[in-house]
């Protein structure tokens, strides 16, 4: 399994990381995608290693630490996102939930992190929480035929699903498709798998039965096992399908 989705390098994880990539192993995640939430995130990512799990980064500015972009954003994000070992761009989007005091703001970012995903070849990650409109809006405008990239933790409708699908972006699958009357797995379920992928967002929004509790990507098994379920497929069927498709996403 592949988690394209964990905050694996923040200090929630600091006391016991070692025995969290042991559990993660043990589970089965193969590799750890791990988007940025600024840009300091990265000197915190270069400190993890474990002989079992490959760990990818990414560079970003989550929505919600944007307040006002410096004149040289766009340089230092397509300097990060250029090298050769930051796999993605992100996490970037809108957040309407926390704060609507900069909303253009967080708009001018999303098109940023577009812009450079498309100069340089790379996915991009997006967090969207109370603003799913504004940020179908604005991907589509963004789209030139080489945007791709994850709507991370989906919870949206069938037909927002669809629409996101139908201009090259995947759907991001975590815990929240296993929240009793979330309703989010019965929309999963008019989705297209191939276009799925797994993820945690490791510490939060764990996956039941571990709702509440810190998320780790080891409980990324419960995830996969209600996908099975959805689908009336083995884990085995799951497992392989999404690492297949995270793996084209990604280019690893």
């Amino acid at each position: 399994m592949i988690d394209t989705h964990s905050h694996i390098y923040l200090p929630k994880f600091d006391e016991d990381r070692a025995e969290v990539n042991r559990r993660a192993a043990e589970a089965g995640v193969k590799a750890i995608f791990m988007p940025a939430i600024d840009f300091d995130s990265l000197g915190q990512m270069n400190k993890l290693s474990h002989s079992e799990i490959d760990f990818y980064k990414m560079a970003g500015i989550h929505p919600c630490d944007v307040e006002s972009l410096p004149d040289d954003f766009e340089e230092q994000l397509f300097g990060l996102c250029s090298k050769e070992d930051i796999y993605g761009v992100g996490e970037t989007g809108l957040d309407y939930y926390w704060s609507t005091d900069h909303v253009e703001e967080q708009k001018r970012s999303l098109r940023l992190h577009c812009k450079v995903a498309k100069q340089v070849q790379k996915p991009i990650i997006i967090h969207n929480r109370e603003s799913t409109d504004d940020v179908l809006d604005i991907l589509e405008e963004e789209q030139d035929g080489s945007l791709t990239g994850i709507w991370h933790c989906f919870n949206g409708t069938a037909e927002e699903g669809r629409r996101a699908i139908g201009f090259g972006f995947h759907i991001g699958i975590g815990g929240v498709v296993t929240f009793k009357n979330g309703g989010v797995d019965t929309t999963v379920a008019q989705l297209p798998l191939e276009k799925m992928v797994l993820e945690t967002d490791a510490p939060y929004l764990s996956p039941t039965p571990k709702r509440g509790k810190r998320n780790e990507p080891a409980f990324m098994k419960y995830t996969a096992q209600k996908l099975a379920d959805i689908f009336d497929l083995s884990l085995e069927e799951i497992d392989t399908k999404t690492t297949e498709t995270a793996k084209r996403l990604f280019g690893i």
